[in-house]
């Protein structure tokens, strides 16, 4: 079939100003030297007869032993049936150089069953980071002790439930600004396997002439929960309270708590397949109001459903407040919310040159590549059905990571073909993170892959300027989760505030960092502590990690 020329035109541009557009860009996949060998274990491989078996797994970044690497931890599933595998998940600790040991076993984290997302926070303040692990069944919790040993206490702490619930995404979130980091779960499928449809039962179901499994529609919507902090070790069950129970039920996957409305108040944004997507408003009082639908952030610029996976959110624009980025399913471009007031969100995916691909996406960030001062957006993708390669449908299980530049006003590039060799492979890809794993301050990009290794992709391009800040609370939760970043250099502003959960059942490295195009030093430094307090600073030089405590005023 011929093109347009001017389609065509349009399709070649974003290659031809990259080309001529400074520094190549040059990502490769340096998984298998840094000890990322395992393969996940998440369902059938060729086959997949439950809607259990599709979902898969994130990545969370973050230093479990104190030693300032970062380590990380990566859930596991299991298959099928009475003779199912017992798949511990993984913890890689991080020799400080960007080399991987698996020591999930020595640490304690020896469970196996549905794993799905981690989260990381410090929360008992002790100083030690603490991971919570959703699972379809009952999550986990695993406190720190600091020695570099985990305990799952979810029992005692008062997160088990009566009955088995689908654990999908998670974040910790200061949701009332107590000093201690509460829980989010979204939940997506209230199932039984015992009734649970599948080819295998004869309940199958038909996509584009394909016999495959069923889901989500017409299975019973998942609840999302909320679990407040007492401070003393134990959690109390707010959701009912709280107001996250109004909207209904949902099929919830991805979560991010952020600032949307610069309040000072986290609030929450939950990915939902095949139903509005949430934002839960903080109300300041305990709870929360449901504004998806009227602030436009639940739906498509059409205002029709989508399929949500995974969110990331940026202020992509510099305007001051955090827009929202989100996967979808396939023949779907991800969805881009400019974030207009804190109130009120704009759809411009198609504006912004995001049209381009509508692939099945799943993990997302916001990092910037290039250290020019604007937050690119890289996906993670890859079909539910491991039966479309082949067919007659025309699509692949194995599918393209997206790369695309951030050039400013709301506009991005696709820089896919020409990012290196990191981008070049397909893959079954679901979650996705960022973060420093070398030791070099520049992040890198996990991507996790269903029953197949994880690619790690480092950045060799040529680098720009820089900055990063790695946060602790005092005052506020010990964490920063929350804390507002705010610098200005080379007459540009930026915004980044330190948050848990996001992309798909992943959670980035929780220090920030920032491009300074032409600076060589931050003109302006602002936080914005989760306890209220503001401390500002002048004339910091960058190219390094800036580890601040809240009330200090030492940046070396």
């Amino acid at each position: 079939m011929k093109l347009p020329l001017r389609t065509m035109l349009c399709a070649a541009l974003p290659l031809l100003l990259l080309q001529g557009d400074g520094p190549k860009l040059n990502f490769v996949d340096i998984a298998a030297r840094s000890g990322l060998v395992a393969a996940t274990t998440f369902g059938g491989k060729q086959k997949k007869d439950y809607i259990l078996e599709v979902t898969g797994t994130g990545a969370t970044i973050f230093d479990f032993d104190g030693d300032g690497a970062n380590d990380i931890f990566m859930p596991n599933g299991t298959t099928m049936g009475s003779a199912s595998a017992a798949t511990p998940s993984f913890l890689y600790r991080n020799d400080g150089k960007g080399h991987f040991t698996d020591v999930a076993k020595q640490a304690g984290l020896t469970r196996s069953g549905w794993a799905q997302a981690g989260c990381a926070a410090d929360f008992d303040n002790d100083g030690d980071t603490d991971l919570f692990v959703t699972y379809y069944g009952q999550n986990s919790l695993y406190r720190n002790d600091g020695k570099g040993h985990f305990t799952d206490v979810a029992e005692t702490a008062g997160l088990t439930t009566p009955k088995p619930q689908w654990g999908a995404g998670c974040a910790f979130v200061d949701y009332d600004r107590d000093g201690y980091v509460d829980i989010f779960i979204s939940s997506y499928v209230e199932l039984d396997m015992k009734d649970a449809p599948s080819p295998a039962n004869g309940k199958a179901c038909d996509w584009k002439g394909l016999r495959v499994m069923c889901g989500p529609v017409g299975l019973p919507m998942g609840h999302n929960s909320l679990y407040r902090n007492n401070g003393n070790g134990t959690f109390t069950n707010v959701t009912e309270r709280a107001g996250i129970l109004k909207p209904g039920g949902r099929y919830g996957l991805g979560v991010v708590a952020a600032d949307f409305n610069n309040d000072g108040w986290p609030d929450i944004y939950v990915a939902c397949d095949q139903t509005p997507s949430l934002l839960y408003s903080n109300l300041h009082d305990g709870t929360f109001e449901e504004i998806g639908s009227r602030s436009g952030a639940a739906f498509n610029a059409d205002g029709r459903l989508q399929a949500g996976m995974g969110v990331a959110v940026a202020d992509f624009e510099g305007t001051g407040f955090l827009g929202i980025a989100k996967t979808n399913f396939s023949g779907d471009r991800p969805s881009l919310y400019r974030n207009e007031n804190g109130n009120l969100f704009e759809d411009i995916s198609e504006p912004a040159g995001l049209w381009r691909h509508q692939l099945l996406g799943w993990g997302i960030v916001f990092t910037d590549v290039n250290d020019d001062g604007l937050p690119d957006l890289a996906i993670a993708n890859g079909h539910v059905y491991p039966e479309v390669t082949g067919s007659a449908v025309g699509e692949t299980y194995k599918q393209k990571t997206l790369l695309y530049l951030n050039r400013g006003q709301g506009k991005f590039e696709d820089a896919t073909a020409v990012a290196g060799p990191g981008f070049a492979p397909m893959r079954p890809s679901r979650g996705m993170a960022a973060g420093d794993l070398d030791g070099d301050g520049r992040p890198e990009i996990i991507v996790v892959n269903m029953n197949e290794p994880p690619a790690l992709l480092k950045n060799l391009g040529p680098r720009g300027n820089w900055i990063a800040f790695a946060l602790e609370g005092k005052k506020s939760n010990r964490s920063a989760i929350g804390a507002r970043v705010t610098v200005e250099a080379d007459g540009r502003r930026q915004m980044q505030e330190v948050s848990s959960g996001g992309s798909y059942f992943s959670q980035n490295s929780t220090t920030l960092y920032f491009g300074l195009g032409k600076a060589t030093k931050v003109d302006r430094l602002e936080i914005k502590w989760p306890s209220g307090e503001t401390q500002t600073w002048t004339a910091v030089p960058g190219q390094r990690t800036v580890r601040i405590a809240e009330g200090s005023q030492n940046v070396q």
